[in-house]
C-alpha cells in the first residue's frame, strides 16, 4: 500500500478540477458553478435524493425524484401528505420502509425544527431514517461540511487508490480513514460529490477507464495492474428461495380488491393483492370461496434477502363483498398498476397478459 498522505491536498484539488468540468448534472444537485456563484443546495433536496438513492441506481431515482418535489415542494408539503399518497409514489422504487422513514423523518423536521434541517452531522444523525452515511452526505453536500462521505462508490475508489486487498465489509473501517484523509476543509461538498462521481463514471466496478483518471498518476493498484479486481468482498450465501400465493380478484364493473398490508415488515403500509404467507410450503389463503383459477404462470422477484415465486390465482369478485380489515375496493377508474409495488405489478401484468 502506498502512502498518500503528503499528497492528500494535491489529490483533492486534481479531483474537484476534474469535476469543475465533467460534474454530472442531477435534478437534485447545484453544480460547481452555480455553487461558486453563490447558490447553495436545498437540503430538503439533497435529503429525499440520498434516502432514494440507498440501493438504487441514479436512473431509477430522478424520475421519483421530479415526482415527489412537483407534488410535494418542501419539507413541510411532505410532512402534511397522506401516507398513502406517499407510498403509492413509491410504489416502484423498492425498500419500502425509507418511505415510512421519510415521512418520519419531514414530520419531525416540520413539528421539531419549523421545517429546517439540522445543519450538523449529529443533529442529522438523531433523525428518523437517516444513519451515518446518510447524515455525512446531507452535512457534506448541503451544508459544506467536512464529513467523511463512503458509499460503494466511494469505497471502490479507495480501495484501487491505495491498493487494499482486504475483503468487504470487514475493511470499511480502513477505507472510511483513506477517505477521511482525503477529504479537504475547502469545498467538502463538491469534494464528495467529485469522487462518487469518480467512482460512478470512471472507476467503474468493470474496465475502469484509468486512461483518462485524475487520479491515474497516484492510484497504486493502476501501478499494480490489479485495480479490476478491487475491491475484494466476502462471499455471500445463496439467496433461499420462498414461495407463496397470490389472489387477484376485480368484480363485472372492474373494482378490484386489494389489501393494505401492515405497517411493519416487508412492503410495509402498500397495496398489494391478498395473499398466503411467503415460506416454503404456503397455506392457500383465498379472500373469499370462489373457483380461483391458476393462471398457469409463475411471478418471480428477488428481495435483498430471499427470491420469490408467487402463484397467481384469478376469480370474479363477487356482489356485495364484505371487506375484512386492511382490505379495499379500487374502482377501475382508480385503480392504477404503477401505483404497485413492483412484485404485485408483476403480478397484475401477468394477469393482464393471459
Amino acid at each position: 500500500m502506498r502512502d498518500l498522505n503528503s499528497n492528500s491536498t494535491t489529490m483533492s484539488g486534481d479531483l474537484l478540477a476534474w469535476y469543475d468540468m465533467h460534474a454530472r448534472t442531477m435534478p437534485w444537485r447545484i453544480g460547481p458553478a452555480e455553487r461558486a456563484s453563490g447558490e447553495r443546495p436545498d437540503p430538503y433536496k439533497v435529503w429525499l435524493s440520498e434516502v432514494m438513492l440507498q440501493q438504487t441506481t441514479v436512473a431509477a431515482v430522478r424520475e421519483y425524484f421530479l415526482r415527489f418535489t412537483s407534488r410535494w415542494p418542501t419539507v413541510l408539503d411532505l410532512a402534511a401528505a397522506e401516507d398513502a399518497d406517499v407510498m403509492s409514489e413509491w410504489a416502484g422504487l423498492g425498500y419500502y420502509a425509507r418511505a415510512r422513514n421519510l415521512l418520519k423523518c419531514a414530520r419531525v423536521v416540520a413539528a421539531d425544527f419549523g421545517g429546517i434541517f439540522p445543519d450538523s452531522y449529529d443533529g442529522l444523525l438523531n433523525l428518523p431514517g437517516i444513519g451515518p452515511y446518510t447524515a455525512a452526505a446531507i452535512s457534506s453536500i448541503a451544508f459544506d461540511r467536512p464529513e467523511t462521505v463512503l458509499d460503494g462508490n466511494v469505497e471502490r475508489v479507495m480501495a484501487r487508490i491505495h491498493n487494499v486487498h482486504e475483503a468487504l465489509p470487514g475493511v470499511k473501517p480502513l477505507l472510511k480513514d483513506h477517505a477521511a484523509e482525503l477529504t479537504p476543509a475547502q469545498r467538502p461538498g463538491d469534494y464528495a460529490q467529485a469522487v462518487m462521481d469518480l467512482g460512478a463514471t470512471i472507476c467503474t466496478p468493470r474496465n475502469p477507464a484509468c486512461g483518462i483518471c485524475p487520479w491515474r498518476t497516484p492510484c497504486a493498484a493502476r501501478v499494480a495492474g490489479t485495480a479490476a479486481e478491487l475491491p475484494k468482498k466476502t462471499p455471500t450465501k445463496p439467496k433461499p428461495t420462498r414461495l407463496g400465493i397470490v389472489y387477484l380478484a376485480k368484480s363485472a364493473d372492474g373494482t378490484w380488491l386489494l389489501e393494505r398490508r401492515p405497517d411493519k415488515g416487508l412492503l410495509g403500509g402498500m397495496l398489494g393483492w391478498p395473499g398466503s404467507e411467503w415460506n416454503d410450503a404456503p397455506t392457500p389463503n383465498p379472500p373469499f370461496a370462489a373457483n380461483w383459477q391458476d393462471l398457469g404462470s409463475e411471478v418471480r422477484h428477488t428481495f435483498t434477502h430471499f427470491h420469490l415465486i408467487l402463484q397467481v390465482k384469478t376469480a370474479e369478485l363477487p356482489a356485495g363483498f364484505n371487506l375484512a380489515d386492511g382490505q379495499e375496493l379500487i374502482p377501475r377508474h382508480d385503480f392504477r398498476p404503477s401505483s404497485l409495488p413492483t412484485v404485485m405489478r408483476k403480478a397484475f401484468d401477468l394477469h393482464n397478459g393471459s
